[in-house]
Protein backbone atom coordinates (compact mmCIF):
# COMPACT_ATOMS: atom_id res chain seq x y z
CA UNK A 1 0.00 0.00 0.00
CA UNK A 2 1.18 3.53 -0.78
CA UNK A 3 0.58 5.15 2.60
CA UNK A 4 1.47 8.61 1.35
CA UNK A 5 -1.15 8.26 -1.40
CA UNK A 6 -3.71 7.06 1.16
CA UNK A 7 -3.09 10.14 3.32
CA UNK A 8 -3.02 12.54 0.37
CA UNK A 9 -6.40 11.24 -0.85
CA UNK A 10 -7.93 11.81 2.58
CA UNK A 11 -6.73 15.41 2.95
CA UNK A 12 -8.71 18.09 1.08
CA UNK A 13 -6.87 21.42 1.07
CA UNK A 14 -8.29 24.29 -1.02
CA UNK A 15 -5.85 25.42 -3.69
CA UNK A 16 -3.52 22.46 -3.12
CA UNK A 17 -3.60 19.37 -5.37
CA UNK A 18 -3.43 15.79 -4.17
CA UNK A 19 -0.06 15.44 -5.93
CA UNK A 20 1.32 18.46 -4.04
CA UNK A 21 0.20 16.98 -0.72
CA UNK A 22 1.78 13.65 -1.69
CA UNK A 23 5.10 15.32 -2.53
CA UNK A 24 5.02 17.37 0.69
CA UNK A 25 4.62 14.33 2.95
CA UNK A 26 7.94 13.47 4.55
CA UNK A 27 9.50 11.17 7.13
CA UNK A 28 9.72 12.84 10.56
CA UNK A 29 13.19 13.16 12.13
CA UNK A 30 12.22 10.76 14.93
CA UNK A 31 9.82 7.82 14.94
CA UNK A 32 8.24 9.08 18.17
CA UNK A 33 6.74 11.95 16.17
CA UNK A 34 5.16 9.60 13.65
CA UNK A 35 5.74 7.62 10.47
CA UNK A 36 4.79 10.42 8.06
CA UNK A 37 4.53 14.18 8.53
CA UNK A 38 2.96 17.03 6.56
CA UNK A 39 4.75 20.36 7.16
CA UNK A 40 2.04 23.05 7.09
CA UNK A 41 4.38 26.04 6.81
CA UNK A 42 4.02 26.13 3.02
CA UNK A 43 0.24 26.68 3.40
CA UNK A 44 0.54 29.67 5.74
CA UNK A 45 0.49 32.25 2.92
CA UNK A 46 -2.51 30.60 1.23
CA UNK A 47 -4.69 30.55 4.34
CA UNK A 48 -3.08 33.49 6.14
CA UNK A 49 -2.98 31.44 9.31
CA UNK A 50 -0.22 30.05 11.45
CA UNK A 51 1.10 26.60 10.49
CA UNK A 52 0.12 25.32 13.95
CA UNK A 53 -3.50 26.37 13.44
CA UNK A 54 -3.59 24.87 9.90
CA UNK A 55 -2.24 21.55 11.21
CA UNK A 56 -4.84 21.54 13.97
CA UNK A 57 -7.69 22.16 11.50
CA UNK A 58 -6.46 19.52 9.03
CA UNK A 59 -6.20 16.98 11.84
CA UNK A 60 -10.00 16.77 11.94
CA UNK A 61 -10.15 15.49 8.35
CA UNK A 62 -8.59 12.11 9.16
CA UNK A 63 -9.88 9.73 11.78
CA UNK A 64 -7.81 6.74 12.90
CA UNK A 65 -8.78 3.55 11.04
CA UNK A 66 -7.26 0.21 10.10
CA UNK A 67 -4.52 1.98 8.13
CA UNK A 68 -3.76 5.13 10.16
CA UNK A 69 -3.56 4.46 13.88
CA UNK A 70 -2.94 7.99 15.16
CA UNK A 71 -3.03 11.60 13.91
CA UNK A 72 -1.49 14.51 15.82
CA UNK A 73 -0.72 18.20 15.22
CA UNK A 74 2.61 19.33 16.68
CA UNK A 75 4.31 22.70 16.09
CA UNK A 76 2.96 23.20 12.57
CA UNK A 77 3.35 19.55 11.52
CA UNK A 78 0.51 17.11 10.93
CA UNK A 79 1.92 13.75 12.01
CA UNK A 80 0.61 10.30 11.15
CA UNK A 81 1.30 6.92 12.70
CA UNK A 82 0.37 3.88 10.64
CA UNK A 83 -0.93 0.49 11.71
CA UNK A 84 2.37 -1.25 12.52
CA UNK A 85 1.12 -4.82 12.10
CA UNK A 86 -0.48 -4.11 8.74
CA UNK A 87 2.59 -2.27 7.42
CA UNK A 88 4.90 -5.08 8.57
CA UNK A 89 2.74 -7.70 6.87
CA UNK A 90 2.63 -5.72 3.62
CA UNK A 91 6.33 -4.81 3.44
CA UNK A 92 7.75 -8.22 4.33
CA UNK A 93 5.16 -10.01 2.19
CA UNK A 94 5.92 -7.83 -0.80
CA UNK A 95 9.69 -8.32 -0.55
CA UNK A 96 9.46 -12.09 -0.13
CA UNK A 97 7.07 -12.24 -3.07
CA UNK A 98 8.95 -9.93 -5.46
CA UNK A 99 12.47 -11.05 -4.47
CA UNK A 100 15.03 -9.68 -6.95
CA UNK A 101 12.38 -7.38 -8.44
CA UNK A 102 11.69 -5.59 -5.14
CA UNK A 103 12.21 -1.87 -5.72
CA UNK A 104 11.81 -2.17 -9.50
CA UNK A 105 9.10 -0.56 -11.61
CA UNK A 106 8.08 -0.09 -15.24
CA UNK A 107 7.96 3.71 -15.15
CA UNK A 108 10.55 3.91 -17.94
CA UNK A 109 8.90 1.39 -20.25
CA UNK A 110 9.42 2.32 -23.90
CA UNK A 111 12.00 5.02 -23.11
CA UNK A 112 15.70 4.89 -23.91
CA UNK A 113 18.36 6.70 -21.90
CA UNK A 114 21.89 7.03 -23.27
CA UNK A 115 24.63 7.21 -20.63
CA UNK A 116 28.08 8.43 -21.64
CA UNK A 117 30.51 7.30 -18.93
CA UNK A 118 34.03 6.11 -18.19
CA UNK A 119 35.23 7.32 -21.62
CA UNK A 120 38.85 6.40 -21.15
CA UNK A 121 41.66 7.78 -23.30
CA UNK A 122 43.50 5.41 -25.61
CA UNK A 123 47.10 4.74 -24.53
CA UNK A 124 46.61 6.53 -21.21
CA UNK A 125 46.34 4.69 -17.88
CA UNK A 126 43.01 3.78 -16.34
CA UNK A 127 43.70 5.67 -13.13
CA UNK A 128 41.88 6.50 -9.90
CA UNK A 129 40.48 9.65 -11.55
CA UNK A 130 38.37 7.41 -13.82
CA UNK A 131 36.80 5.63 -10.87
CA UNK A 132 33.91 8.04 -10.25
CA UNK A 133 32.67 8.31 -13.84
CA UNK A 134 32.96 4.53 -14.31
CA UNK A 135 31.11 3.32 -11.21
CA UNK A 136 28.66 6.24 -11.15
CA UNK A 137 27.70 5.69 -14.78
CA UNK A 138 27.45 1.92 -14.32
CA UNK A 139 25.22 2.37 -11.24
CA UNK A 140 22.90 4.74 -13.14
CA UNK A 141 22.82 2.20 -16.01
CA UNK A 142 21.58 -0.52 -13.62
CA UNK A 143 19.20 1.75 -11.69
CA UNK A 144 17.49 3.03 -14.84
CA UNK A 145 17.17 -0.49 -16.27
CA UNK A 146 15.66 -1.53 -12.92
CA UNK A 147 12.99 1.14 -13.45
CA UNK A 148 12.09 -0.14 -16.89
CA UNK A 149 14.17 2.20 -19.06
CA UNK A 150 16.39 0.84 -21.78
CA UNK A 151 19.86 2.07 -20.87
CA UNK A 152 22.49 2.44 -23.58
CA UNK A 153 25.97 2.53 -22.03
CA UNK A 154 28.41 4.49 -24.20
CA UNK A 155 32.18 4.50 -23.70
CA UNK A 156 33.06 7.65 -25.69
CA UNK A 157 36.70 6.76 -26.19
CA UNK A 158 39.29 9.52 -26.30
CA UNK A 159 40.85 8.29 -29.52
CA UNK A 160 41.41 11.51 -31.44
CA UNK A 161 44.00 14.25 -31.16
CA UNK A 162 47.69 15.15 -31.24
CA UNK A 163 48.47 12.85 -28.27
CA UNK A 164 48.50 9.99 -30.79
CA UNK A 165 51.05 11.82 -32.87
CA UNK A 166 53.13 12.23 -29.70
CA UNK A 167 52.84 8.53 -28.97
CA UNK A 168 53.88 7.51 -32.48
CA UNK A 169 56.84 9.90 -32.26
CA UNK A 170 57.85 8.45 -28.86
CA UNK A 171 57.38 4.84 -30.01
CA UNK A 172 59.45 5.32 -33.15
CA UNK A 173 62.20 7.04 -31.18
CA UNK A 174 62.42 4.89 -28.01
CA UNK A 175 59.97 1.99 -28.20
CA UNK A 176 59.98 -1.57 -29.49
CA UNK A 177 57.06 -3.89 -30.21
CA UNK A 178 58.02 -6.66 -27.79
CA UNK A 179 58.33 -4.31 -24.78
CA UNK A 180 55.04 -2.54 -25.55
CA UNK A 181 53.16 -5.83 -26.16
CA UNK A 182 54.40 -7.12 -22.82
CA UNK A 183 53.87 -3.89 -20.86
CA UNK A 184 50.58 -2.86 -22.46
CA UNK A 185 49.07 0.43 -21.36
CA UNK A 186 51.79 1.02 -18.75
CA UNK A 187 54.50 0.77 -21.39
CA UNK A 188 52.58 3.19 -23.61
CA UNK A 189 52.18 5.57 -20.68
CA UNK A 190 55.92 5.49 -20.00
CA UNK A 191 56.57 6.48 -23.61
CA UNK A 192 54.00 9.30 -23.35
CA UNK A 193 55.53 10.64 -20.13
CA UNK A 194 59.04 10.45 -21.64
CA UNK A 195 57.90 12.36 -24.72
CA UNK A 196 56.68 15.29 -22.58
CA UNK A 197 59.87 15.27 -20.55
CA UNK A 198 62.10 15.24 -23.62
CA UNK A 199 59.96 17.76 -25.56
CA UNK A 200 60.71 20.41 -22.93
CA UNK A 201 64.27 20.44 -24.25
CA UNK A 202 63.38 19.56 -27.86
CA UNK A 203 60.31 21.62 -28.87
CA UNK A 204 60.72 20.30 -32.43
CA UNK A 205 59.31 16.98 -31.14
CA UNK A 206 55.91 18.67 -30.84
CA UNK A 207 56.03 19.67 -34.53
CA UNK A 208 56.83 16.06 -35.39
CA UNK A 209 53.88 14.86 -33.27
CA UNK A 210 51.49 17.19 -35.09
CA UNK A 211 52.78 15.89 -38.39
CA UNK A 212 52.18 12.28 -37.33
CA UNK A 213 48.63 13.07 -36.22
CA UNK A 214 47.96 14.71 -39.58
CA UNK A 215 49.14 11.48 -41.19
CA UNK A 216 46.55 9.56 -39.13
CA UNK A 217 43.85 11.93 -40.41
CA UNK A 218 45.15 11.45 -43.96
CA UNK A 219 44.84 7.65 -43.51
CA UNK A 220 48.59 6.96 -43.74
CA UNK A 221 48.80 3.16 -43.49
CA UNK A 222 51.77 2.91 -41.12
CA UNK A 223 50.46 5.57 -38.69
CA UNK A 224 46.92 4.14 -38.79
CA UNK A 225 48.26 0.65 -38.04
CA UNK A 226 50.15 1.95 -35.00
CA UNK A 227 47.09 3.90 -33.83
CA UNK A 228 44.88 0.79 -34.09
CA UNK A 229 47.48 -1.29 -32.25
CA UNK A 230 47.64 1.27 -29.39
CA UNK A 231 43.82 1.17 -29.22
CA UNK A 232 43.71 -2.65 -29.18
CA UNK A 233 46.32 -2.82 -26.38
CA UNK A 234 44.42 -0.22 -24.32
CA UNK A 235 41.03 -1.89 -24.61
CA UNK A 236 42.53 -5.29 -23.78
CA UNK A 237 44.09 -3.86 -20.58
CA UNK A 238 41.08 -1.85 -19.39
CA UNK A 239 38.71 -4.75 -20.02
CA UNK A 240 40.34 -6.53 -17.04
CA UNK A 241 39.24 -3.64 -14.82
CA UNK A 242 35.76 -3.47 -16.33
CA UNK A 243 35.41 -7.21 -15.66
CA UNK A 244 36.49 -6.73 -12.03
CA UNK A 245 34.00 -3.87 -11.57
CA UNK A 246 31.27 -5.71 -13.53
CA UNK A 247 30.91 -2.72 -15.87
CA UNK A 248 29.51 -3.13 -19.38
CA UNK A 249 28.97 -0.94 -22.44
CA UNK A 250 26.71 -1.16 -25.48
CA UNK A 251 28.86 1.14 -27.61
CA UNK A 252 32.55 2.03 -27.84
CA UNK A 253 32.03 4.71 -30.49
CA UNK A 254 34.77 7.20 -29.62
CA UNK A 255 35.77 10.61 -30.90
CA UNK A 256 37.33 9.26 -34.09
CA UNK A 257 33.97 7.65 -35.00
CA UNK A 258 32.55 11.16 -35.47
CA UNK A 259 35.40 12.52 -37.62
CA UNK A 260 33.25 12.22 -40.77
CA UNK A 261 30.10 13.46 -39.03
CA UNK A 262 31.35 16.91 -38.00
CA UNK A 263 31.20 18.43 -41.51
CA UNK A 264 27.38 18.41 -41.69
CA UNK A 265 27.20 20.03 -38.23
CA UNK A 266 29.49 22.87 -39.32
CA UNK A 267 27.48 23.31 -42.54
CA UNK A 268 24.19 23.48 -40.62
CA UNK A 269 25.64 26.10 -38.28
CA UNK A 270 26.68 28.14 -41.32
CA UNK A 271 23.27 27.76 -43.00
CA UNK A 272 21.51 28.96 -39.85
CA UNK A 273 23.80 31.96 -39.55
CA UNK A 274 25.19 30.91 -36.19
CA UNK A 275 28.89 30.81 -37.12
CA UNK A 276 30.96 33.97 -36.85
CA UNK A 277 34.70 34.50 -37.28
CA UNK A 278 36.80 35.43 -34.27
CA UNK A 279 40.58 35.78 -34.60
CA UNK A 280 40.54 33.36 -37.50
CA UNK A 281 38.46 30.75 -35.66
CA UNK A 282 34.82 29.86 -36.35
CA UNK A 283 32.69 30.34 -33.22
CA UNK A 284 29.10 30.60 -32.01
CA UNK A 285 28.63 33.82 -30.02
CA UNK A 286 27.01 33.02 -26.65
CA UNK A 287 27.52 36.40 -24.98
CA UNK A 288 23.74 36.91 -24.77
CA UNK A 289 23.59 33.80 -22.57
CA UNK A 290 26.39 34.85 -20.24
CA UNK A 291 28.95 32.47 -21.75
CA UNK A 292 32.15 32.90 -23.76
CA UNK A 293 31.96 31.93 -27.46
CA UNK A 294 31.79 28.23 -28.30
CA UNK A 295 34.70 27.49 -30.65
CA UNK A 296 33.64 25.17 -33.48
CA UNK A 297 36.74 25.29 -35.69
CA UNK A 298 40.20 26.54 -34.76
CA UNK A 299 42.02 29.01 -37.02
CA UNK A 300 43.76 26.09 -38.78
CA UNK A 301 40.36 24.50 -39.52
CA UNK A 302 40.64 21.63 -37.02
CA UNK A 303 37.70 20.63 -34.82
CA UNK A 304 37.39 20.73 -31.04
CA UNK A 305 35.60 18.73 -28.36
CA UNK A 306 32.43 20.78 -28.81
CA UNK A 307 32.25 20.00 -32.54
CA UNK A 308 32.68 16.28 -31.92
CA UNK A 309 30.25 16.23 -28.99
CA UNK A 310 27.56 17.97 -31.05
CA UNK A 311 28.03 15.45 -33.86
CA UNK A 312 27.81 12.64 -31.28
CA UNK A 313 24.61 14.04 -29.72
CA UNK A 314 22.93 14.33 -33.14
CA UNK A 315 24.03 10.78 -34.04
CA UNK A 316 22.71 9.40 -30.72
CA UNK A 317 19.34 11.08 -31.17
CA UNK A 318 19.00 9.64 -34.68
CA UNK A 319 20.22 6.18 -33.65
CA UNK A 320 18.55 5.71 -30.26
CA UNK A 321 15.82 8.40 -30.17
CA UNK A 322 16.69 8.86 -26.51
CA UNK A 323 14.38 10.18 -23.81
CA UNK A 324 17.46 11.55 -22.01
CA UNK A 325 21.16 11.53 -22.81
CA UNK A 326 23.39 11.67 -19.72
CA UNK A 327 27.04 12.75 -19.67
CA UNK A 328 28.81 11.49 -16.53
CA UNK A 329 31.74 13.90 -16.56
CA UNK A 330 33.56 15.89 -13.85
CA UNK A 331 32.22 19.31 -12.90
CA UNK A 332 35.33 20.97 -14.37
CA UNK A 333 33.60 20.55 -17.74
CA UNK A 334 30.44 22.44 -16.67
CA UNK A 335 31.00 25.30 -19.13
CA UNK A 336 31.75 22.96 -22.04
CA UNK A 337 28.40 21.19 -21.61
CA UNK A 338 26.42 24.40 -21.11
CA UNK A 339 27.97 25.77 -24.29
CA UNK A 340 27.35 22.90 -26.65
CA UNK A 341 23.88 22.19 -25.20
CA UNK A 342 23.00 25.85 -25.89
CA UNK A 343 24.41 25.72 -29.45
CA UNK A 344 22.27 22.65 -30.23
CA UNK A 345 19.25 24.50 -28.83
CA UNK A 346 20.03 27.51 -31.05
CA UNK A 347 20.23 25.13 -34.02
CA UNK A 348 16.58 24.28 -33.34
CA UNK A 349 17.16 20.85 -31.81
CA UNK A 350 14.21 20.78 -29.40
CA UNK A 351 15.65 17.64 -27.79
CA UNK A 352 18.65 19.64 -26.52
CA UNK A 353 16.63 20.04 -23.30
CA UNK A 354 17.00 16.27 -22.80
CA UNK A 355 20.80 16.42 -22.58
CA UNK A 356 21.98 16.21 -18.97
CA UNK A 357 25.46 16.78 -17.56
CA UNK A 358 25.75 14.52 -14.50
CA UNK A 359 28.65 16.33 -12.84
CA UNK A 360 30.80 14.76 -10.14
CA UNK A 361 33.71 15.88 -7.98
CA UNK A 362 37.36 15.51 -8.85
CA UNK A 363 39.77 12.97 -7.42
CA UNK A 364 43.21 14.16 -6.35
CA UNK A 365 46.14 12.59 -4.59
CA UNK A 366 47.00 13.64 -1.06
CA UNK A 367 50.06 15.41 -2.46
CA UNK A 368 48.16 17.14 -5.28
CA UNK A 369 46.37 16.74 -8.58
CA UNK A 370 47.21 13.85 -10.86
CA UNK A 371 48.91 14.37 -14.22
CA UNK A 372 49.32 11.73 -16.92
CA UNK A 373 51.98 13.84 -18.60
CA UNK A 374 54.13 14.00 -15.48
CA UNK A 375 53.48 10.38 -14.59
CA UNK A 376 52.09 10.87 -11.07
CA UNK A 377 48.99 8.72 -11.33
CA UNK A 378 47.52 5.96 -9.22
CA UNK A 379 46.50 3.06 -11.44
CA UNK A 380 42.98 1.90 -10.62
CA UNK A 381 44.03 -1.71 -11.12
CA UNK A 382 46.62 -1.28 -8.33
CA UNK A 383 44.02 0.18 -5.97
CA UNK A 384 41.59 -2.68 -6.60
CA UNK A 385 44.28 -5.36 -6.24
CA UNK A 386 45.55 -3.87 -2.97
CA UNK A 387 42.02 -3.84 -1.58
CA UNK A 388 41.53 -7.48 -2.58
CA UNK A 389 44.86 -8.43 -0.97
CA UNK A 390 43.99 -6.62 2.26
CA UNK A 391 40.53 -8.23 2.31
CA UNK A 392 42.11 -11.67 1.88
CA UNK A 393 44.52 -11.00 4.77
CA UNK A 394 41.67 -9.93 7.09
CA UNK A 395 39.48 -12.91 6.11
CA UNK A 396 42.38 -15.34 6.57
CA UNK A 397 43.00 -13.92 10.04
CA UNK A 398 39.35 -13.85 11.17
CA UNK A 399 37.99 -16.93 9.43
CA UNK A 400 40.90 -19.15 8.27
CA UNK A 401 38.61 -22.10 7.45
CA UNK A 402 36.32 -20.11 5.14
CA UNK A 403 35.80 -21.76 1.77
CA UNK A 404 36.41 -19.73 -1.41
CA UNK A 405 38.44 -17.12 0.47
CA UNK A 406 39.82 -15.63 -2.74
CA UNK A 407 36.34 -15.24 -4.24
CA UNK A 408 35.02 -13.58 -1.08
CA UNK A 409 38.09 -11.31 -0.87
CA UNK A 410 37.45 -10.15 -4.43
CA UNK A 411 33.83 -9.23 -3.65
CA UNK A 412 34.92 -7.42 -0.50
CA UNK A 413 37.88 -5.60 -2.06
CA UNK A 414 36.10 -4.54 -5.24
CA UNK A 415 33.03 -3.55 -3.22
CA UNK A 416 35.16 -1.30 -0.99
CA UNK A 417 36.49 0.60 -4.00
CA UNK A 418 33.04 1.04 -5.61
CA UNK A 419 31.33 1.97 -2.35
CA UNK A 420 34.07 4.47 -1.51
CA UNK A 421 33.24 6.34 -4.72
CA UNK A 422 29.44 6.13 -4.39
CA UNK A 423 28.72 6.63 -0.68
CA UNK A 424 29.02 10.44 -0.64
CA UNK A 425 27.16 12.89 -2.84
CA UNK A 426 28.59 12.68 -6.36
CA UNK A 427 29.51 16.37 -6.49
CA UNK A 428 31.96 16.14 -3.57
CA UNK A 429 35.68 16.17 -4.32
CA UNK A 430 37.62 13.12 -3.17
CA UNK A 431 41.18 13.28 -1.87
CA UNK A 432 42.41 9.80 -2.63
CA UNK A 433 44.10 7.99 0.22
CA UNK A 434 44.92 4.29 0.45
CA UNK A 435 44.16 4.42 4.18
CA UNK A 436 40.62 5.63 3.56
CA UNK A 437 39.93 3.26 0.67
CA UNK A 438 41.31 0.32 2.66
CA UNK A 439 39.42 1.20 5.85
CA UNK A 440 37.04 -1.68 6.55
CA UNK A 441 35.31 -0.11 9.57
CA UNK A 442 32.32 2.19 9.90
CA UNK A 443 29.91 3.11 7.13
CA UNK A 444 31.46 0.87 4.51
CA UNK A 445 30.44 -1.82 2.06
CA UNK A 446 32.25 -4.40 4.22
CA UNK A 447 29.95 -3.57 7.13
CA UNK A 448 26.90 -4.16 4.92
CA UNK A 449 28.37 -7.35 3.45
CA UNK A 450 29.14 -8.71 6.91
CA UNK A 451 25.58 -7.87 8.00
CA UNK A 452 24.26 -9.88 5.04
CA UNK A 453 26.51 -12.82 5.96
CA UNK A 454 25.10 -12.64 9.50
CA UNK A 455 21.51 -12.63 8.20
CA UNK A 456 22.33 -15.51 5.86
CA UNK A 457 23.75 -17.51 8.77
CA UNK A 458 20.52 -17.03 10.75
CA UNK A 459 18.45 -18.20 7.78
CA UNK A 460 20.69 -21.23 7.22
CA UNK A 461 19.93 -22.33 10.78
CA UNK A 462 16.27 -21.30 11.00
CA UNK A 463 15.12 -21.40 7.38
CA UNK A 464 12.62 -19.08 5.72
CA UNK A 465 9.20 -20.03 7.10
CA UNK A 466 6.66 -21.20 4.53
CA UNK A 467 3.89 -19.56 6.52
CA UNK A 468 4.18 -16.60 8.85
CA UNK A 469 2.07 -13.67 9.97
CA UNK A 470 2.98 -10.28 11.31
CA UNK A 471 2.90 -9.71 15.02
CA UNK A 472 2.58 -6.29 16.63
CA UNK A 473 6.23 -5.28 16.09
CA UNK A 474 8.25 -3.72 18.87
CA UNK A 475 10.07 -0.40 18.26
CA UNK A 476 13.29 -2.04 17.01
CA UNK A 477 11.48 -4.41 14.63
CA UNK A 478 9.29 -1.61 13.28
CA UNK A 479 12.28 0.66 12.61
CA UNK A 480 13.77 -2.14 10.50
CA UNK A 481 10.48 -2.69 8.66
CA UNK A 482 10.26 1.00 7.82
CA UNK A 483 13.89 1.07 6.71
CA UNK A 484 13.50 -1.80 4.20
CA UNK A 485 10.17 -0.38 2.98
CA UNK A 486 12.06 2.67 1.68
CA UNK A 487 13.90 0.89 -1.14
CA UNK A 488 11.39 1.57 -3.99
CA UNK A 489 11.23 5.28 -3.18
CA UNK A 490 15.00 5.42 -2.66
CA UNK A 491 15.65 3.87 -6.08
CA UNK A 492 13.27 6.34 -7.72
CA UNK A 493 14.93 9.30 -5.95
CA UNK A 494 18.37 8.00 -6.98
CA UNK A 495 17.22 7.86 -10.62
CA UNK A 496 15.48 11.25 -10.56
CA UNK A 497 18.51 13.01 -9.09
CA UNK A 498 21.18 10.78 -10.70
CA UNK A 499 22.48 10.09 -7.20
CA UNK A 500 23.39 6.46 -6.39
CA UNK A 501 24.64 7.60 -2.96
CA UNK A 502 20.99 7.45 -1.82
CA UNK A 503 21.07 3.68 -2.33
CA UNK A 504 24.47 3.32 -0.64
CA UNK A 505 23.19 5.22 2.40
CA UNK A 506 19.97 3.19 2.40
CA UNK A 507 22.10 0.02 2.64
CA UNK A 508 24.12 1.32 5.61
CA UNK A 509 20.96 2.49 7.40
CA UNK A 510 19.27 -0.90 6.93
CA UNK A 511 22.43 -2.74 8.05
CA UNK A 512 22.63 -0.64 11.21
CA UNK A 513 18.97 -1.25 12.04
CA UNK A 514 19.28 -4.98 11.32
CA UNK A 515 22.26 -5.32 13.66
CA UNK A 516 20.31 -3.59 16.43
CA UNK A 517 17.42 -5.98 15.75
CA UNK A 518 19.84 -8.94 15.73
CA UNK A 519 21.26 -8.06 19.16
CA UNK A 520 18.04 -6.80 20.81
CA UNK A 521 15.56 -9.41 19.59
CA UNK A 522 15.98 -13.15 19.91
CA UNK A 523 15.33 -14.66 16.48
CA UNK A 524 15.93 -18.41 16.69
CA UNK A 525 15.33 -18.34 20.44
CA UNK A 526 12.12 -16.29 20.26
CA UNK A 527 9.50 -16.83 22.97
CA UNK A 528 7.01 -18.55 20.64
CA UNK A 529 6.79 -20.00 17.12
CA UNK A 530 4.76 -17.10 15.70
CA UNK A 531 7.33 -14.53 16.85
CA UNK A 532 10.20 -16.70 15.60
CA UNK A 533 8.63 -17.07 12.15
CA UNK A 534 7.92 -13.34 11.92
CA UNK A 535 11.53 -12.50 12.81
CA UNK A 536 12.90 -15.05 10.34
CA UNK A 537 10.67 -13.56 7.62
CA UNK A 538 11.90 -10.07 8.56
CA UNK A 539 15.51 -11.31 8.38
CA UNK A 540 14.93 -12.80 4.92
CA UNK A 541 13.25 -9.59 3.71
CA UNK A 542 16.15 -7.50 5.02
CA UNK A 543 18.73 -9.68 3.29
CA UNK A 544 16.79 -9.43 0.02
CA UNK A 545 16.50 -5.63 0.26
CA UNK A 546 20.25 -5.30 0.89
CA UNK A 547 21.11 -7.65 -1.98
CA UNK A 548 18.92 -5.64 -4.35
CA UNK A 549 20.48 -2.35 -3.23
CA UNK A 550 24.05 -3.61 -3.60
CA UNK A 551 23.25 -5.23 -6.95
CA UNK A 552 22.29 -1.78 -8.27
CA UNK A 553 25.63 -0.39 -7.08
CA UNK A 554 27.52 -3.28 -8.69
CA UNK A 555 28.67 -4.84 -5.41
CA UNK A 556 28.49 -8.58 -4.71
CA UNK A 557 27.26 -10.12 -1.45
CA UNK A 558 29.19 -13.16 -0.15
CA UNK A 559 27.11 -15.82 1.62
CA UNK A 560 29.79 -16.16 4.31
CA UNK A 561 32.62 -13.98 5.53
Amino acid sequence: MDYKKYIAEKLKIDGVTEEEVYDALALPPTSEMGDYALPCFRFAKIFRKSPALIAEQLKGQISPDGVISEVSAVNGYLNFKVNKTRLSQEVIGRILSERDAYGASDEGKGRTICIDYSSINIAKPFHIGHLSTTVLGAALYRILNFLGYKSVGINHLGDYGTQFGKLISAYKRWGDRETVEKGGIRALNELYVRFHREAEEHPEYDDEARAYFKKIEEKDEECLALFRWFKELTLKDVQKIYDLLDVHFDSYAGESFYSDKMGPVVEELKEKGLLVESQGAQVVDLEAYGMPPCIILKSDGTSLYATRDMAAAIYRKKTYDFYKCLYVVAYQQNLHFKQFFKVLELMGKEWAKDLVHVAYGMVSLEEGTMSTRKGNVVFLEDVINRCIEKALAIITEKNPDLENKEEVAQKVGVGAVIFGALYNSKIKDIVFSYDKVLNFDGETSVYVQYTCARANSVLEKGGIPESWEAIEPNAVEFELVKAISALPETVKDAADKYEPSYIARFAVDVAQKFNKFYFDCKILGAEDERTKNFRLALTAATLQALKNAFSLLGIGIPDKM
